[in-house]
């Protein structure tokens, strides 16, 4: 059965041993952070902090819960120890039915309710995440929910938020394509009246999985995670504003953002391992209402250097660009975005091969709607695994033509949180892109093709067979 909320999912993760409840107290000023960011950068379980200092007991923080592919089977439901191939293939065939969200009258996110001038967000424990940020960040592993203006389009989205003060926050949208952005700035083309938009913090692990996937305009992310868990969510009513939020959320902040205003928004220690986008006036939240459980659990991600909590972008983009290019008809295999490319590579593996291929695997994917974070792309045969980068280094070195095999392309778009942009194109959001052909030339004789010299590849299978039965008799 699917999780309810992510108190069921906490306890599932400590019985398989991927989280630890740390009774001591810990500082929310940086302390938090930097056991968040050791437990990430050393694999160790996801740390769920008890006590936190200048809290009351109660007021907890947990975060790198999808900072392993484990942790993602488990959220899924799956065996533990499924290899992400088999993740990415799962995860595909759920959401391929979307299901609807039901309406409930009440929710365990609605224990406390603070309107008005009773909104204080400083009672919660926001963290001071990296040394350097603008502030405080409330919102790193969240849903952002927001409805467009003339439609029944919900979308839900993961958009970082700063704490500006007890009843502001920032928020970031880093490029116009998003989707929260496009419908902002839908609004302040056509009225002068707020916005408004939700934030929920503590969720079940699939909406915060859905949450970081772009889906189409116009599909609610919130029908996909429907799919996905094979049950629909359980909404509920804001106080304040038109919108429904997971029922079982721990904090739910409700909240408008006005036309054309803007507030001065980071820097932030990014996915990307370095500080992102600098200080920029960015849109401001002005909350109106804010509800929440009983002793609740703010979750967090404490993003750097990968692996981290961004994770299931390996998942989630891996499915999509799969997706996308079996759509198109493309001999493709496999997909991966590995983790440590902080998703900004993509390795695809091919069947057949054809004159271009590579091109167009290219083009399908910088098209898709993950195509704007990824300007690296290397294309590599089927006896390759694109999960296996020791084996995708290798073909990288010993397959791509250091002339022929490059294909570069100036002056495309890109995110305002590009580590490697200038200034200027920082400014103007302009990149740059690549791929890289790692596959054997098609027009090459068999003979032209060199052998590899694997233990799968320079050895008869009866000869594989007969030294693997030895190799183990000796405890290999």
């Amino acid at each position: 059965m699917p999780y309810d909320d992510v108190r069921e999912f906490i306890a599932r993760l400590e019985k398989e041993g991927e989280a630890v409840r740390i009774e001591e107290e810990v500082d929310w000023n940086l302390e938090a952070g930097a056991m968040l960011r050791r437990s990430a950068e050393a694999g160790l379980p996801s740390p769920f902090f008890q006590k936190i200092k200048d809290y009351p007991q109660g007021y907890r923080l947990f975060g790198n819960s999808m900072s392993k592919f484990r942790r993602m089977a488990i959220a899924l439901e799956m065996d533990a120890d499924t290899h992400l191939r088999e993740i990415v293939e799962e995860y595909i065939r759920r959401k391929q039915g979307l299901i609807k969200p039901v309406i409930v009258h009440k929710g365990p996110c609605k224990e406390n309710i603070y309107i008005g001038d009773k909104v204080d967000l400083l009672k919660f424990p926001v963290p001071m995440i990296h040394d350097g940020d603008g502030g405080r960040y409330i919102g790193t592993w969240h849903l952002t929910i927001s409805k467009d203006l003339d439609s029944d389009w919900t979308n839900w989205g993961m958009y970082r938020h700063m704490l500006h003060n007890k009843n502001t926050v920032g928020i970031l949208m880093a490029h116009p394509s998003k989707h929260l952005a496009a419908m902002y700035a839908k609004r302040e083309k056509m009225t002068d009246k707020p916005m408004p938009v939700a934030i929920a913090i503590g969720v079940e692990p699939v909406s915060t999985l859905c949450a970081t996937t772009p889906s189409p305009f116009g599909v609610s992310e919130v029908d996909v995670a429907g799919a996905i868990r094979g049950k629909p969510m359980e909404l509920v009513k804001c106080e304040t504003i038109d919108l429904a939020v997971p029922a079982h959320a721990e904090i739910v902040i409700e909240g408008e953002m006005r036309p054309n205003e803007r507030m001065n928004e980071g820097p932030f220690g990014e996915y990307s391992g370095y500080d992102a986008g600098g200080v920029e006036p960015k849109p401001v939240i002005h909350v109106t209402a804010v509800t929440h459980r009983n002793d609740p659990i703010l979750t967090m991600a404490c993003t750097g250097i990968p692996i981290e909590d961004n994770c299931v972008l390996s998942l989630t983009r891996s499915a999509s660009s799969l997706e996308a290019l079996r759509e198109r008809g493309l001999p493709v295999s496999r997909v991966s975005f590995p983790p440590e490319g902080a998703y900004m590579l993509a390795v695809v593996a091919v069947r057949d091969r054809y004159p271009n291929i590579a091109d167009d695997i290219a083009h399908v994917i910088w098209a898709s709607f993950g195509g704007l974070t990824t300007p690296d792309i290397i294309i590599v045969d089927d006896d390759v695994d694109p999960f296996n980068l020791g084996e995708v280094f290798h073909a990288l070195v010993t397959k791509c033509h250091p002339y022929k095999g490059i294909v570069r392309f100036e002056r495309t778009s890109a995110i305002a949180i590009t580590p490697w942009a200038s200034r200027e194109e920082h400014k103007y959001r302009i990149g740059a892109r690549v791929y890289f052909d790692c596959t054997w030339p098609h027009d090459w004789a068999p003979s032209d093709v060199p052998r590899r010299t694997s233990f799968t590849k320079a050895y008869p299978p009866e000869v594989q067979k007969e030294a693997l039965a030895k190799w183990r008799k000796y405890g290999y």
